[in-house]
């Protein structure tokens, strides 16, 4: 089984994430994440979804994609050829005993304290899902209370669009 990332440009308007999930849905495949927001165009959204399964669900995947209306363009976000990140907000339990180790793993991980309280610290990551999974691991014997993760985003490096109207 291999992870896809998958960005859908899309008509900017109600319903159309609906009718994506809907797809998915109706042929059995689970979405790993799924990430959507406004493009530089307000006229279009970008829908960003990690899957993991095989070569023939990810064409197959592509292909039913490209048959939805609203639906403009479909790309497969290579790893080597494209930038991925995720944000995750974790909130740890902070005690005199902890403090210390957990501001060390913060440093070396490149995060940031969004909160800090007598008893929790919030702690923000951006990065590779693999850097963000790393730091989870690093964290947890300190007692993770709360965690929120958005999913990947992706874009191709270079001068490759998902907007095919833009060139350079």
């Amino acid at each position: 089984m291999e992870r896809y990332v998958i960005a859908i440009l899309v008509d900017n308007q109600s319903g159309i994430l609906t009718r994506v999930a809907s797809m998915f849905n109706r042929r059995g495949f689970n979405i790993d994440t799924l990430t959507v927001a406004e493009t530089e165009d307000h006229r279009y959204s970008r829908i960003t979804i990690s899957l993991t399964g095989d070569e023939a669900i990810a064409r197959q995947i592509i292909k039913q994609l490209k048959k939805l209306y609203n639906v403009k363009e479909v790309k497969v976000m290579e790893s080597q050829q494209s930038v991925n990140r995720e944000l995750a907000l974790i909130k740890v339990r902070n005690t005199p005993e902890t403090r210390q180790d957990v501001m060390t793993a913060v440093e070396i991980f490149r995060c940031k304290i969004v909160d800090f309280s007598t008893n929790t610290l919030c702690i923000e990551i951006t990065g590779e899902t693999a850097k963000i999974e790393a730091f989870i691991k690093v964290v947890e014997p300190y007692d993770i209370l709360e965690m929120c993760r958005t999913g990947v985003v992706a874009i191709e490096r270079g001068c490759s669009f998902l907007n095919s109207e833009t060139t350079l």
